[in-house]
């Protein structure tokens, strides 16, 4: 099923997520494109936004060999 990264169209609309009935958070959510979706998206409820970029892993430090000792 195709998903969608989707968030309320208006600052403190609550828009309910029809798998557990919480609100949809105000910053967005991937959720599975169903007919539920696309009528809160037709009506004006919710709008499709950018998802949050992913912040990179940081660089692992290079692995030490053995630690010298003369």
């Amino acid at each position: 099923m195709k998903q969608r990264f989707m968030k309320p169209a208006r600052k403190g609309l609550v828009v309910r997520q029809p798998h557990n009935g919480r609100p949809l958070p105000a910053e967005g959510a991937w959720v599975a494109w169903t007919g539920y979706w696309v009528r809160r998206h037709a009506e004006g409820s919710v709008v499709e936004a950018q998802p949050p970029k992913q912040p990179k892993a940081p660089a692992k430090a290079p692995a030490r060999d053995q630690q010298e000792t003369d």
